[in-house]
Order: C-alpha cells, then structure tokens, then sequence
C-alpha cells in the first residue's frame, strides 16, 4: 500500500472547486459522464461510469472532503482526504490518498493527476 500527497492551483474560489468536486451534475461537465453523488456523509458514490467508487465520510463545506475509495477485496480502507484553501491564485487544493494497493499506484496517481484535478483546472480556464 502506497499513500499519494499533491498540491493543485485551480483559478476558481474555494467554493466553486467544492462545488465542482460535490455536485453531481458540475461533476459531468468536467467529466464528460454522469455522476453518483451526494454531500451527505455514509453515501456511496460513483464517478465515470463506475470506474471510481466509494463511501463518502464527511464534509465540511467549501473547505473539506473525506471519502473512502473502493479497491475491489482490499482489507485497508483507501482514504482521501480534499482540503481546500483560499490563495492569490484562486484555490489551492491539497489532495491526500492513503492506502493506495501498490498494483493501482501508477494508475491513481496519473488520474489525480490528469482526470481529476487536470480536468477540473482546464474546466476553469475555460471559462
């Protein structure tokens, strides 16, 4: 099992990146598929078509997300905890992902990396 730590500038306000990470319906524009999701703690959710999958744990909004990722018969919960703070530049986002299996490491980081938070800071640039 591997952890994951990442900073990430987004040009938006802490509250429109939250948004963008909560709202299931803001969720598939910078997916591009539908999304399961609820800002309700102990609710499942689901991203691209299933190919993420989870508990959500709690929120705190526009300043925190805790979810608990699915990775099929693993006995250790993979936790990700989304911090989200003001900075000149809009937001800053600290990403921390616990307990990745080692066999999904490469595939998770280059996710985070270019899916989610790539595709969430493209989507605000756009604007």
């Amino acid at each position: 099992m591997k952890d994951f730590k990442q900073y990430y500038t987004i040009p938006a306000t802490p509250e429109e990146v939250y948004i963008s990470l909560v709202n299931p319906f803001t969720i598939e524009l910078w997916t591009g598929y539908p999304a399961i999701m609820s800002e309700t703690a102990e609710s499942e959710f689901s991203l691209w078509e299933g190919d993420i999958t989870g508990k959500n744990i709690g929120f705190v909004e526009n300043e925190k997300i805790v979810q608990e990722w699915y990775f099929g018969d693993s006995e250790e919960k993979s936790i990700v905890t989304i911090k989200i703070f003001e900075n000149k530049k809009g937001a800053q986002v600290e990403l921390n992902h616990k307990n990745i299996p080692d066999d999904d490491y490469e595939n998770i980081v280059d996710g985070w990396n270019e899916y989610y938070f790539g595709a969430i800071k493209a989507f605000f640039e756009e604007e």
